[in-house]
């Protein structure tokens, strides 16, 4: 086994399970230096959302306030990004957007990678029919393009008294929720077939049949044997759907089904003012464009980073 490959299992035990003799700092400073373009992704990743957070604190302008006389201006110093044609300032526009990105993108991964992870979980561990059925199931999820399925739900669910029945009274939470979910249901057959096959192999290990042996119930085997032997995969496949997801509802967007015209949003800057005075005013697809580029950028490098450290099939050999 290759130097680079030991120190990859120590960085991995450190970040995955952390050790007392080791500070947190030291560990991400390690994985910095070790992966530093996974480090930088992280870092473009951690900017975003703490542009979600503190938005309200750090723009200039309201994001919906109109200033006709102002319309289509250049960047400039009193608006950084410009106007586009309502005199919305561009700069608190693409700020706020981060809110809708990051919320659907983290809300959706999270829906659809625990979902699934159950789902892969179960089928790796009950075998028999309730693999067969779940598999064929899964089978017929990946017939649809995730777009498409996307697509489909989206256009059945918007404006359903289901959003009303679920609480989802308001127009704006209410549509959200709706491209959350369609977004997350394409997710679910990836992940549950990529747990399940890490799964099978754990099933397959000797700890696994000791635990059968000493008499241990089927649910103390999942969640002390199984689940944790599965994690560092689950992680990763996570992270790395984040920027997909962001690209999804900013297409969903684009296509004109995302969310209600005022809303800020990357997807719909791009597609509506970008597009509609891009050859005078360039500047009004260019910084979202930008924006959801980075986004998408900075998730895959974090993703692949933590890939490469905590996927044992890359690193040589099997966790201990």
């Amino acid at each position: 086994m290759s130097t680079e490959n030991i120190a990859d299992q120590e960085l991995a035990r450190d970040l995955f399970a952390g050790r007392k003799s080791r500070s947190k700092l030291s560990v991400l400073l390690d994985f910095a230096r070790r992966k530093p373009l996974g480090a930088a992704g992280g870092l473009i990743l951690l900017l975003f959302v703490c542009l979600a957070i503190f938005a309200p604190a750090i723009d200039r302008y309201d994001p919906l306030e109109t200033d006709p006389f102002n319309a289509l201006q250049g960047p400039s110093w009193e608006h950084y990004l410009g106007t586009d044609n309502f005199g919305r300032d561009m700069y608190s526009r693409i700020i706020n957007g981060a809110i809708l990105s990051m919320y659907v993108g983290i809300a959706a991964t999270a829906m659809g990678a625990i979902v699934g992870s159950i789902l892969g979980l179960s089928s790796a561990f009950f075998r028999g029919w309730v693999d067969l059925l779940l598999q064929r199931w899964l089978d017929v999820m990946f017939i649809f393009p995730g777009l498409i399925l996307a697509l489909t739900i989206v256009t059945v669910l918007q404006g359903s008294e289901l959003l009303y029945t679920f609480g989802f009274g308001s127009f704006y939470w209410g549509n959200l929720n709706v491209i959350v979910f369609a977004i997350a249901i394409p997710i679910v057959p990836g992940t549950a077939r990529v747990i399940r096959s890490v799964a099978l192999a754990v099933m397959s290990t000797q700890y696994m049949d000791a635990s059968v042996a000493v008499g241990a119930r089927p649910m103390r085997r999942i969640f002390r044997h199984l689940m944790p032997n599965c994690a560092a995969l689950f992680i990763v496949y996570s992270t790395a759907q984040i920027g997909s997801v962001i690209l999804t509802e900013s297409s969903l967007t684009f296509l004109g089904i995302g969310v209600a015209p005022e809303i800020a949003s990357w997807g719909r800057m791009l597609s509506v003012e970008g597009m509609r005075y891009f050859e005078a005013h360039p500047y009004l697809a260019i910084f979202p464009g930008i924006a959801i580029s980075a986004a998408v950028f900075g998730t895959n490098l974090f993703g692949d980073a933590l890939r490469d450290v905590l996927d044992p099939r890359l690193r040589g050999s099997e966790r201990r």
